[in-house]
């Protein structure tokens, strides 16, 4: 880490349900976090987007433009901008203060299940069931993508997207990495049809969730497997895994209804949270603090350390420093 923290203390988990927001719009296919991690998106498959304030409990708006269940979503570095996917097969740009539609990008035959933006906004990335990741620029006004990576032999369920770097987790059971300016395709076989992929914080590593009920924690550069995770169930659904916002610990959604986190260094089962009665179908962790967005049931929970106050909570969402 460049910056020295004063005094960190031991690493907190979010341990306690804060509350408990009813979406309103079926079951909700994924939650992320903004940016800053001060608002979050929730995808329906009532075929709509809603932007909240998760720490308030408020509904700051709603998107609806899609014509099938929404899958995934991501914002802008800036907050000015929105990207989904869904069924329908399209990839949506929308203007966060309008709610328009700016831009509606198709060419996948199957539906996308991953967004990401790059770290500009001006790219944005889609994977598909239909084995392709497509890249389509935000600013030109031509339909087509400007690059289609199609080296995958099944559905793609998960992008992650660095500086120069693409992560893909495809059905095909294989991790993928495009380093984009040297032009490299690396790929990384874990055996089971992949869920889920994520870059560490530092960058030096892959956090990868499969269908064999396992994450694994993969070096970057080498491939080679520095850490196995089980005790959940994942063999179904495609569902999320995270990482802590200071890489401590790693956290899976399960089948059973719970979240599990588990030490990123020793492996051991570090807490298991009861969310839901069925699969919780989505995970975002805050990029700062120990909180933890979770979505089962149609409902989006907000999850803090036990040491959390909710009167202590600022117009930006608390981040209070512990004594």
């Amino acid at each position: 880490m460049a910056f020295p923290r004063p005094r960190p203390g031991p690493a907190e988990l979010p341990r306690r349900r804060v509350r408990s927001l009813a979406c309103g719009q079926g079951a909700v296919r994924a939650a992320r976090f903004n940016v800053d991690g001060n608002y979050c998106l929730t995808c329906g498959s009532d075929k709509s987007l809603k932007l909240w304030n998760p720490h308030k409990g408020t509904l700051l708006r709603a998107y609806h433009g899609h014509g099938y269940e929404v899958l995934d979503a991501a914002g802008s570095f800036d907050n000015s901008q929105l990207c989904s996917g869904s069924a329908d097969k399209t990839v949506a740009l929308w203007d966060v203060a309008s709610g328009q539609v700016v831009r509606k990008f198709r060419g996948h035959a199957g539906k996308v299940s991953c967004v990401q933006f790059n770290e500009e906004a001006t790219v944005i990335v889609s994977g598909s069931i239909d084995s392709t990741v497509r890249c389509w620029d935000c600013r030109s006004r031509r339909p087509e993508p400007v690059q289609v990576l199609d080296e995958a032999k099944d559905g793609v369920a998960s992008v992650s997207v660095s500086a120069h770097e693409l992560l893909s987790g495809s059905v095909d059971g294989r991790v993928r990495r495009y380093d984009l300016r040297a032009g490299q395709l690396y790929s990384d076989y874990v055996g089971s049809p992949v869920t889920c992929v994520c870059f560490t914080k530092d960058g030096q590593c892959v956090l990868a969730a499969s269908l064999d009920s396992t994450l694994r924690l993969l070096d970057k550069d080498t491939g080679e497997l520095l850490g196995e995770y089980t005790g959940h169930r994942s063999a179904t659904y495609k569902l999320d895994c995270v990482l802590s916002e200071r890489d401590t610990h790693v956290g899976s959604a399960s089948e059973d209804g719970k979240v599990y986190f588990w030490d990123l260094v020793e492996g051991s089962l570090a807490l298991s949270l009861a969310v839901g009665r069925g699969a919780v179908q989505s995970l975002a962790f805050h990029p700062t603090l120990p909180c933890l967005l979770a979505a089962a049931d149609g409902h989006l929970q907000l999850w803090r350390e036990e040491a959390f106050e909710e009167e202590e909570q600022g117009g930006d969402g608390g981040g209070h420093a512990p004594p």
